[in-house]
């Protein structure tokens, strides 16, 4: 049979690095190309305690249906939270042009989705760095909109470019931004940046969706204000997930945004997966309330400051002049860029040939069809042993493929 699929799937490839994780079967393979946290970040004892107080204690609350905007208890210790470490959520009674609310998701990525679902019809454009992350990417095309890249530097993304993308593109209904420790590329936007951006959207009334899954995992340099943080006329939509903190697994994520947004993104989540795995916010709600959550996460921070400099180091020692990388101050990703006139995805099969796979940085880019020189490379998912290894084989494939 000849199947006739939407118009809106029809040309959605597969993610890159999803079909990366198949060839990845062969153990003596090593990986660089995962986003995974690492496998000792998990509070495995404590989850596990938790666990079976709930089950002996709330069973039912736990196995039955449960509201869409999530657990009451864990909406509010997130707002909580997250007011105390970023300075987010605004209140008409504190004296703010409005109330922000706070909505559980499935993962960060359904919050980006939701968004995106709710602001853009078919053919509307999306604004977004240009490279950055293919999960939304995907989910911007698979809603019928059109991600438009806006150029970036070392400090993030260009203001003027962004300006002149908006006035080009009559259609924008989001602006789409990881500003801190960016994927792909581990860039940090600036202070300055973040102000000037936040005052273009302003100037042009577009919303900004904000995305900060990396924002607790800073291990070098000094905090910077999030957009949502500046928010006084109720653009930003914020979006962040406790994957990257507690568990990638549970698919626990979070929005907040000015409650007419958010009341909309849960009719639109009703229809998607009607609520949030409901003994999981509890489990989440549980660890956040009764458990050091700031202590374990200077663990994790302590963790991948390790293993960024020990990545970095070998990548200094091991690749030939000419291929350069980035130097994050937190996060999961190095960026690296050969040289002109290389081919980058013939380098990537190079490297997968000895046995390493990293993500070509055309995956990234807003329009798939154009070129890239750069790939990435996580450093938190593999060993130490595999790090060390694994960056040799690396610069043993460049060295061979630059010649």
């Amino acid at each position: 049979m000849e199947y006739r699929f939407s118009d809106k799937l029809a040309d959605l490839r597969p993610s890159a690095i999803r079909e990366i994780f198949k060839s990845l079967v062969d153990p003596s393979i090593i990986s660089f190309a995962a986003g995974n946290p690492a496998a000792e970040s998990f509070p495995v004892d404590e989850l596990a305690r938790l666990s079976a107080e709930i089950l002996a204690t709330a069973p039912v609350q736990a196995l039955q249906y449960s509201i869409t905007e999530g657990y009451p208890p864990l909406r509010e210790a997130v707002a909580k939270r997250q007011r105390a470490v970023f300075g987010i959520g605004k209140s008409v009674a504190a004296g703010d042009a409005f109330n922000d609310s706070t909505l559980i998701v499935s993962g960060g990525q359904q919050g980006i989705e939701l968004a995106c679902k709710v602001f853009c019809n078919e053919g509307d454009v999306v604004l977004c760095e240009n490279p950055t992350f293919v999960g939304s990417l995907n989910s911007f095309r698979s809603n019928g909109a059109c991600p438009v890249g806006v150029e970036m530097a070392a400090d993030g993304i260009d203001p003027d470019a962004l300006e002149r993308a908006i006035l080009e593109n009559p259609r924008v209904k989001l602006l789409y931004l990881i500003p801190t420790f960016q994927n792909p590329s581990g860039v940090t936007m600036s202070a300055e940046k973040r102000r000037r951006v936040y005052e273009i959207a302003k100037k042009y009334s577009l919303p900004i969706l904000e995305d900060n899954p990396y924002g607790e995992l800073r291990f070098a340099g000094k905090e910077l204000p999030t957009l949502k943080s500046m928010d006084t006329e109720g653009l930003v939509i914020y979006c962040s997930s406790f994957s990257k903190i507690l568990s990638a697994g549970m698919r626990l994520g979070f929005v907040i945004a000015p409650e007419a947004i958010v009341s909309k993104m849960a009719v639109a989540k009703q229809g998607e997966d009607v609520h949030t795995n409901i003994f999981f916010q509890m489990l989440c709600h549980r660890f956040l309330t009764e458990c050091d959550l700031d202590a374990h996460i200077a663990k994790i921070r302590a963790l991948y400051r390790r293993k960024c400099a020990l990545m970095l180091g070998e990548l200094e020692k091991q690749l030939p002049d000419g291929i350069t990388f980035t130097r994050p101050e937190g996060g999961l990703f190095i960026w690296c860029t050969l040289p002109l006139g290389c081919d980058m995805n013939a380098f990537v099969q190079a490297a997968l040939a000895r046995k390493v796979a990293v993500v070509p940085g055309t995956t990234f880019n807003c329009d798939p069809s154009a070129p890239s020189r750069s790939f990435r490379l996580n450093y938190s998912t593999p060993t130490d042993e595999q790090i060390v290894e694994g960056v040799k084989r690396l610069g043993e494939a460049a060295r061979e493929f630059i010649r």
